[in-house]
């Protein structure tokens, strides 16, 4: 995937331009090849836009507005041409009894898809989350019956987030440990890239169905590789280059932040690649570590956040340039290596291709 096609973001207003550039973009992002684009823009185009009933739980309604944010609107603006959102208890005008009979109209009809974001408490806390009367757990099991599929947006959703780190007050947990007979996928983060919700809906509405998953329940497009293995900080990570200190010289220079408690060895998330809010930028590129915000009980695992994680074994003896010597004397076996995995790599490749083109 090459990073490039991310910079810049949207244009001002959705032109046919515009709107074909977001298709290659997602297109991008589920990891298809570009000859899918125009299936992409077909499916994107479909007048028959999939209802949707939009939740909000325990949160901060940080994935709303990550997803709206002022700095890209057409982002949002292309996202809910997309779909037929029918309730939505942020950004709809409607209140109390209003409200409530727009939930119980949305709900009636089958087939919508369910989009939940916050967690849910439950046991003698199921109270704690009240919306028109009914708790939390009520109004979930009663979208999700007539529920097509879910999405969770956001760590809390997907996982329990930070509402369910320890002590975890109100037992809260994540759509998929109350909902267990309908097809769930997660797109976590605290808040998640706005542009993995966009690459699920379209591929939802691309092929029917929704995206392959890891064991956590998150698209493999978005969240199949460590963001350590594609971090622009990680050839001073190989060469033994770290930020000791927050503002020394390492800091001002963009060495690796992983001494300073960076969790992207442990991180699986393309927020490297897509970055956030079309400027340019994410956590580690602007001089922080990773929080590992995509992982489930990031709060309990990852914390402190400023503390190195154990178990991750550095380059030995400062890295490749302080062993150039010893390098040269082991070239010929290092070549040998390196192309044994290059031929690794291109029959992988061409596996892969192979399927691709099956399918």
């Amino acid at each position: 995937m090459d990073r490039n096609m991310f910079t810049g973001g949207f244009p001002g207003t959705i032109s046919r331009r515009g709107f074909l550039r977001a298709c290659a973009i997602a297109t991008a992002a589920m990891g298809l090849p570009m000859e899918m684009v125009s299936k992409v823009a077909e499916a994107a185009e479909d007048p028959k836009r999939p209802r949707v009933v939009w939740l909000h739980f325990q949160e901060c309604t940080g994935c709303s507005e990550s997803l709206l944010r002022a700095s890209h609107p057409d982002l949002a603006a292309l996202i809910l041409d997309l779909i037929d959102l029918q309730y939505h208890e942020t950004l709809m005008a409607g209140a109390g009894p209003q409200a409530e009979e727009a939930f119980e109209k949305a709900i009636e009809e089958p087939n919508y898809i369910l989009v939940v974001e916050g967690s849910i408490p439950t046991g003698d806390y199921e109270d704690f989350c009240m919306i028109g009367g009914h708790s939390a757990m009520h109004n979930l099991k009663r979208a999700a019956k007539n529920a097509l599929a879910i999405i969770n947006i956001g760590t809390c959703s997907a996982y329990g987030g930070i509402p369910a780190a320890r002590p975890n007050p109100t037992k809260a947990v994540g759509t998929g440990d109350i909902i267990k007979d309908k097809p769930i996928v997660n797109v976590p983060g605290c808040p998640p890239n706005p542009y993995n919700f966009l690459s699920t809906v379209l591929y939802f509405l691309t092929f029917k169905k929704l995206p392959p998953t890891d064991i956590y329940g998150r698209p493999l497009f978005g969240y199949g590789r460590r963001i350590h293995d594609q971090c622009e900080r990680r050839p001073h990570f190989d060469e033994g280059r770290y930020v000791e200190q927050f503002g020394d010289e390492g800091h001002r220079l963009g060495y690796c932040l992983y001494k300073m408690g960076c969790k992207a060895p442990e991180t699986f998330s393309n927020c490297s690649i897509i970055r956030f809010n079309d400027v340019e930028v994410w956590p580690v590129s602007v001089g922080n570590g990773c929080y590992g915000c995509t992982e489930p009980n990031f709060w309990d695992t990852m914390t402190p956040f400023h503390e190195r994680l154990p178990g991750i074994s550095l380059p030995v003896n400062g890295g490749i340039i302080a062993n150039a010597t010893d390098i040269g004397k082991k070239a010929l076996g290092i070549t040998a290596a390196a192309l044994a995995i290059h031929a690794g790599i291109g029959v992988a490749k061409s596996l892969a291709k192979g399927k691709k083109e099956e399918e």
